[in-house]
């Protein structure tokens, strides 16, 4: 007897369904790795498979044949501390004596430069305020130690010094009070450290500004997130960036307040960014998804397995060539107009695969497939843009330095405290775009401030 007209069949079929749907969804979990997620290599799970190993090269260690050398670059002769002069003093074929003074004929001196650093003592200013006694009345009088003396106990560039051990070099605040001590010979207590990141942070509060109305009127941009701790509650680091400016803002949100934070309310010109759905407040045709993460998407469909993970080999498939071509862009290879017509192809088959998946029987891979189908131009804008890559890797290498920091350091315990980290990532990483010395454009920050200006423009 068929059992079809059971009354408890089709609600044990949708439980036994459900139950494959959930068991799915685990697998999938237990299957994400490094290489078909964002989880890092160390984060693994145990049962991953190992990272691919390239083979070993046939060729030996060292410098290659052919490869220009990366010689020792002498210092010009402005920074030369001392000159030593070494002359022969006789000659070498016949042994007559050689005057010491070069004449007309005699030629340039080789040249060698030894780099030493002297014992550091750190100057200390001492201020006395006498009494004197006066000679008709008895009254001692006091002089005062002036109040723009008394509000600095920390020279400009000592603070800037200490503040770029924390902000650039990823050092605790245990860590430079050491320094302080040992290296310097300037004992501080370890409050003092955190007042003088408070007024680095208050110093750089206008070039944060500038490279924020930067970021927001930049015709092309990259942007990110990702998770910071204050005071062990969960909130997000954002960040944006140009060929010219970085810039980093820590909001409690990660939601489209904390992209206003960042780009303000209407954003404008192109985005880069990953394919979290806040950022579909800007049209698709203002986006460029990156292809990074949709090649890990890939290979996570495959790594599952199951009917539909065609779509994982082909997506692969197109990503390599699509690699391929942009490479061949990058390096003056191809032309705009080639490249154009190399994609062209990529994307009736990236359309074909993904309508194919999105009528497939897996559930996750369908789900997948209809998201980036209705995503479809912002895949492509590189393409026909200026300025726009196929990935979002730009903005992850400048992020990076913030997510060690928040490694080391696990976010902040003041609201302050967030406010010296983006302002002086932001400074650091628009600098070192710039060719700029970090250390100082600190110093220079700090010693405009006690004196009442405004702080350097970051961007000049």
């Amino acid at each position: 007897m068929d059992g079809s007209g059971c009354p408890g069949c089709g609600e044990r079929d949708a439980r036994i369904a459900e139950l494959e749907r959930r068991l799915a969804e685990v697998e999938a979990r237990l299957k994400t790795n490094a290489s078909n997620s964002s989880t890092p290599p160390s984060a693994n799970p145990l049962g991953a498979d190992r990272p691919v190993k390239k083979k070993k090269s046939k060729r030996q260690r060292g410098g290659q044949p052919d490869h220009p050398p990366h010689l020792k670059q002498l210092l010009p002769p402005e920074r030369v501390t001392r000159t030593e002069p070494i002359v022969p003093e006789e000659c070498a074929n016949c042994h007559a004596p050689l005057s010491h003074e070069a004449g007309p004929h005699d030629p340039e001196p080789k040249r060698f430069q030894s780099i030493e650093l002297p014992p550091i003592t750190v100057e200390v200013t001492e201020y006395q305020a006498h009494a004197r006694t006066c000679a008709c009345c008895g009254e001692v009088t006091y002089a005062t130690i002036p109040a723009a003396i008394r509000a600095h106990s920390i020279g400009s560039r000592l603070t800037a010094t200490l503040s770029y051990f924390t902000g650039c070099q990823g050092i605790s605040k245990r860590g430079v009070e050491e320094i302080a001590e040992t290296v310097f010979g300037a004992p501080i207590a370890l409050g003092t450290v955190a007042n003088l990141e408070q007024e680095v942070s208050e110093a750089l509060a206008p070039a944060h500004q500038e490279a924020l109305a930067a970021a927001r009127q930049a015709d092309v941009k990259f942007a990110d997130e990702t998770s910071w701790k204050l005071w062990g509650k969960l909130c997000w680091l954002w960040a944006a960036a140009t060929k010219q400016v970085a810039v980093f803002v820590i909001h409690a949100h990660r939601g489209a307040r904390g992209l206003a934070a960042l780009l303000g309310e209407e954003i404008h010109g192109i985005l880069h960014s990953d394919r979290w759905h806040v950022y579909r407040q800007v049209p698709d045709e203002r986006r460029q998804l990156c292809w990074a993460h949709l090649k890990r998407d890939f290979q996570k469909i495959v790594d599952c397995g199951g009917p539909s993970a065609f779509v994982g080999r082909r997506g692969l498939r197109i990503v390599k060539e699509l690699f391929a071509a942009w490479h061949a862009f990058e390096q003056g290879k191809v032309t705009r107009r080639r490249l154009q017509a190399l994609m062209e192809p990529l994307q009736r088959r990236l359309g074909t695969t993904l309508v194919e998946g999105g009528l497939g029987d897996d559930a996750r891979v369908a789900k997948f497939c209809e998201n980036v189908l209705t995503l479809g131009c912002a895949l492509w804008t590189f393409v026909t843009q200026e300025g726009v890559e196929p990935t979002n890797n730009y903005m992850e290498r400048l992020l990076r330095r913030a997510v060690l920091w928040r490694r080391r350091s696990f976010g902040c315990n003041s609201e302050a405290g967030c406010r010296f980290v983006e302002r002086i990532l932001t400074v650091v990483q628009t600098c070192r775009l710039h060719g700029k010395n970090t250390l100082e454009y600190l110093c220079n920050a700090v010693r405009r401030r006690r004196i009442g200006l405004s702080c350097p423009y970051v961007l000049a």
